[in-house]
């Protein structure tokens, strides 16, 4: 990235910040609901994968610790129900994780244009959902291996696959574990995808991590205000106007990307 135009670093900055809220507020979508439109600023995934990757363990890990610690404290002397489902966590990974490594091998070997249609074409199936008030949804076991399975790999091809995830999880984890329990699964996966960025020699832009990472914070910070608002609010008008953009975007993006 050392050969950007300053408008163009100005908007890689501001997308970061949006990655940051989004991921803080939700509890999932930092790199779906980001990558996109990094992807019209510069259209190569695997420059900002690894980017997105380490501001994921480092929030995930920070906003999970939070969550234990403040039960903690509200629980006193008296036992605290802990704030992630280890249980359902450890039952969904036994079913990711042979997808997820086939997906990472997927993003280490397809050509970017390839990766970034693909992207674009997960985004606007998701997108479309929200406008119609329709999200992916699981009341199945057997939808929910499939779902499973299939978010895991589009994780490892290109960290977008919460949607997916989410529409399982939500159907089995109590409501106040969700967010700090995909948090922990997040950090899980993101490991792995780490480890094969380092053995690819894929380059992690430590160095644009020194001005993205607070742009990520600031984000976070509005997150977190946002968060306590969305659990009391009805967000059904959030999430259609969030997904007419990313239709609007995810359609420039397949048209205009080269091919």
């Amino acid at each position: 990235m050392a050969d950007l135009l300053w408008y163009q670093y100005a908007l890689i900055g501001l997308i970061f910040a949006w990655s940051g809220f989004v991921r803080t507020s939700l509890g999932f979508g930092g790199a779906v609901l980001a990558l996109p439109f990094l992807l019209l600023v510069v259209n190569d995934p695997l420059l900002f994968l690894p980017i997105i990757a380490i501001h994921l363990l480092i929030f995930s890990s920070w906003i999970a610790w939070q969550g234990n610690r403040q039960i903690k404290q509200e629980s006193g002397n008296a036992p605290a129900q802990s704030n992630i489902d280890w249980a359902y966590l450890r039952k969904a990974l036994k079913i990711m994780i042979i997808p997820k490594l086939v997906g990472v091998v997927g993003l280490l070997t397809l050509p970017a244009t390839i990766m970034t249609s693909i992207i674009f074409g997960i985004v606007l199936v998701y997108a479309i959902g929200y406008v119609l008030n329709k999200p992916f949804q699981s009341n199945n076991r057997y939808v929910d291996y499939v779902l499973l399975a299939l978010g895991g790999y589009v994780s490892g091809t290109s960290l977008i696959g919460a949607p997916l995830i989410v529409a399982v999880f939500a159907s089995h984890v109590a409501k106040e574990q969700l967010r700090d329990t995909m948090f922990v699964l997040w950090f899980i996966l993101v490991v792995i995808k780490m480890i094969s960025f380092v053995f690819a020699g894929v380059d992690l832009q430590l160095i644009h991590q020194l001005w993205l990472l607070p742009c990520a914070y600031a984000g976070h910070l509005v997150g977190e205000r946002a968060h306590r608002y969305i659990i009391k609010a009805d967000t059904g008008v959030f999430f259609r106007v969030l997904g007419a953009v990313l239709i609007f975007v995810s359609i420039i993006g397949l048209v205009f990307s080269p091919s």
